[in-house]
């Protein structure tokens, strides 16, 4: 399974909506066959595994990090592949909550005779597909906003100066994130202050697909010449009703009306949509208004903070916009579950207190 884990991790950039999924086909403690899917519309990993297994597949066992499908989508039912191969048992680590699925797979598969067993490692199943996971299980993607700050928690200079805070290896780090994320979210204020670009620019990482760059714009303030639509991929714009702008459609941008107000749009509203788009993991690069609008709304679940060793001082900007607590009581808890160093800086990565 660990071997099966590995696998999947290959489409980390390139499976979306899909998940990510490897497969291992092992007779008498032997790698018959092997595989992973690379790309939506492509043949999944147990269909790679079989392929290379051929006759050899007969009576062997397949450990598959989810549940095998049993429906027909743009490929054929990976469980109908498995009993006419002849397999004898399938491990799976983690159920797909998928309608068409959730556990039809497995009982399909006990109906032809074949042993099934599942949740092996499923912590690193959770961790593998946990945008996939979270939209079929909320209608919502997994939200995970990355923050670089100073050592006393500043974001930008007073004067909006920020480039650059981290160094070139966490800035590397980024690219990473970006790459396995279906969508980038930024707000209408990071557009006009930073022009940001919001696209994977690292050549070094293979095959990838470009994430839809989102915008939260009540107003449709985004400029015309605003780099990130002079770029490749795609970019949708959410504004609040009775906004248009023939010019901004003309440059490519996507745009949708959603609930809100003058200021702002509703972010729940916004996150249903990029869920119905099958956005399965939105990455927030955004500044301090935003982060904290989600944070108050609880729908950051997943914070990257990269700390770089630097002081900003108190009129620097802070991380999270929001009304001064009057209490410790309403103080927002994480968990921090990895802390590792990036060049000079450090990646802390928490999660809401559930």
């Amino acid at each position: 399974m660990a071997r099966a884990m590995r696998l999947a991790k290959r489409g980390m950039f390139t499976t979306d909506p899909n998940p990510r999924v490897g497969c291992v086909l092992v007779d008498d403690e032997t790698i018959v066959g092997e595989g992973w899917h690379e790309r939506a519309g492509g043949p999944h990993a147990e269909i790679v595994a079989l392929n290379a297994a051929g006759s050899s597949a007969r009576g062997a066992t397949a450990y598959v990090t989810l549940e095998p499908c049993c429906h027909q989508g743009r490929t054929a039912p990976c469980t109908d592949a498995l009993i006419k191969a002849g397999i004898s048992r399938v491990v799976f680590a983690s159920d797909d909550p998928n309608p068409a699925v959730s556990g039809a797979g497995a009982q399909q598969l006990v109906a032809a005779g074949i042993g099934v067993q599942s949740g092996f490692m499923p912590e690193t199943a959770e961790a593998l597909n946990i945008g996939y996971l979270t939209r079929l299980r909320t209608g919502r993607p997994y939200v995970r906003s990355k923050i670089a700050a100073s050592l006393d928690g500043r974001t930008a200079l007073e004067n909006g100066s920020s480039q650059w805070i981290t160094g070139v290896a966490a800035r590397a780090d980024v690219q990473r994130l970006r790459a396995r994320s279906s969508a980038i979210l930024t707000g209408i204020g990071t557009i006009l202050s930073d022009d940001p670009s919001l696209n994977v620019r690292d050549d070094t990482l293979g095959d990838i697909q470009q994430p839809l760059r989102a915008i939260a714009d009540s107003q449709l303030r985004t400029p015309i010449a605003a780099r990130t639509l002079a770029l490749a991929g795609s970019v949708r714009i959410y504004c609040v009703a009775g906004q248009v702008s023939a010019a901004l459609s003309a440059a490519g941008a996507e745009i949708e009306a959603v609930a809100g107000d003058d200021r702002h749009v509703s972010l729940p509203a916004l996150l249903d949509s990029l869920g119905d788009l099958q956005i399965n993991e939105l990455l927030v690069e955004a500044g301090s208004e935003l982060n904290g609008a989600l944070l108050a709304a609880g729908l950051i679940d997943e914070l990257i903070v990269y700390s770089a060793p630097h002081i900003l001082g108190s009129g620097a900007r802070g991380m999270f916009a929001g009304p001064a607590l009057e209490t410790m009581d309403a103080r927002v808890e994480l968990k921090l579950v990895d802390l590792r160093r990036i060049g000079d800086d450090c990646r802390l990565t928490y999660r809401k207190v559930q």
